[in-house]
């Protein structure tokens, strides 16, 4: 994956400069906004929420020339109001603990900008919240320090998300979600989703391969341990098979709208999504963990960020905290990282949790690296030569 928009991706978002994995990060920040809103969760629950997720008012821009204060850490993400609240819910302890203040940056952590600060020897950030993805790419870059796993708990992580140069903050699924009064029957995998004629009508899919893929080749015929890895070829010719039939999403709220509107019967959703779905319609949208492709968050340090590597490290070993993790997945419904926190989340709140052990379990944890390896074609990576495709399906 590049770090400048590709043809396409200018024409599909044209408001996002590097769409991908992030963007599930930014959907988080709007359904927190949503659910405040309609009064689901109260100011504290929203703040403290956006304060984990990294969310917070923009202090720093790149080439703002703002000084940066000693024994300060700059953690960026998405934006909203979380300053304030990080003081309560998550810099207080920190600041307690190592005696050095939190800054929140909300003015979001694209991969060109991480690249940019790094190469021109101007970095104003300490930790970063990306995602896989960006993650790889940034790593191949020369321009993020590799994760200390001396001081962040690999114990407190999936395996295949603990990156070299990324550690999980939390995890999110792409999910088959429906709805029960407009299919027949449960569908149980994605053979039933690109069943036509058993299941009519039109379905969603995301306008990016990322995580569609993995539901092609299921759909193929593909057991879940043996997805990888993706026939490119093959996932994009099931795509065509149902192309007639799919109305592409863009965002988050683009997927909820058009089960709101009743233009589509089944898709391949965020959870997340799925999820607010779910409660707005009385659960007549509903969704199946079977098959479903679950990735994760990741937190990134640039390569001369001004509080060091160590006070990085450390916050990130922090942000490991299961209670911590539990704020997040009360307000929106991401999986906690930490498997610790599987057992404390409530009993009648654990079937959209997807990192829960039984719904783990019928999941394929995607495989980030994949996406960057070489694809043979054009010294393209899997992840721009699947791009390109699927557009090129999408819009033909």
């Amino acid at each position: 994956m590049t770090l400048t928009k590709t043809l396409y991706e200018k024409d599909l978002y044209p408001e996002i400069e590097d769409a991908g994995d992030s963007d599930f990060a930014r959907d988080c920040v709007e359904i927190a906004a949503e659910r405040l809103k309609k009064g689901q969760i109260d100011r504290r629950t929203f703040l403290q929420a956006l304060t984990i997720l990294g969310a917070g008012t923009s202090v720093l821009t790149l080439g703002s020339g703002s000084a940066k204060a000693a024994g300060e850490i700059v953690v960026v993400n998405w934006g909203g109001p979380a300053v304030e609240a990080y003081q309560k819910a998550f810099g207080e302890p920190f600041e307690k603990a190592t005696g050095t203040k939190v800054v929140i940056d909300g003015t979001g952590p694209l991969g060109s900008k991480i690249k940019a600060m790094v190469d021109a020897g101007a970095v104003t950030w300490d930790v970063c919240d990306t995602g896989t993805g960006t993650t790889l790419v940034l790593q191949k870059q020369g321009v993020l320090e590799p994760i200390d796993y001396s001081v962040v708990d690999k114990s407190k992580m999936q395996d295949i998300f603990a990156y070299e140069y990324g550690a999980p903050n939390y995890m999110f699924s792409f999910i088959l979600a429906y709805n029960k009064k407009s299919v027949p029957s449960e569908p149980t995998g994605w053979k039933d989703f690109w069943d036509l004629e058993k299941f009519p009508g039109n379905r969603t899919l995301r306008k990016q391969p990322n995580g569609m893929l993995e539901a092609c080749m299921m759909a193929a015929g593909r057991a879940p341990n043996e997805v990888y890895p993706i026939d490119i070829d093959l996932a994009v010719s099931k795509l065509k098979e149902i192309k007639d039939s799919v109305i592409a999403w863009g965002s988050g709220s683009q997927s909820q709208e058009l089960f709101r509107t009743g233009e589509v019967v089944m898709g391949n959703i965020w959870h997340t999504r799925a999820n607010l779905l779910n409660q707005e319609t009385n659960g007549d949208v509903t969704w199946t963990w079977q098959d479903g492709i679950v990735t994760a968050g990741m937190w990134n340090v640039p390569k001369g960020n001004p509080a060091g590597v160590e006070t990085a490290m450390k916050f990130i070993a922090s942000a490991q905290d299961p209670e911590q993790q539990l704020v997040l997945f009360n307000a929106m419904g991401n999986g906690p990282a930490n498997p610790a926190a599987a057992d404390m989340v409530p009993a009648d709140k654990k079937y959209i949790d997807p990192g829960q052990p039984e719904n783990l379990a019928l999941q394929v944890l995607q495989n980030g690296p994949w996406y960057e390896e070489d694809s043979g074609v054009r010294n393209l990576t899997n992840d721009e030569l699947s791009r390109e495709m699927w557009l090129d399906a999408l819009s033909s």
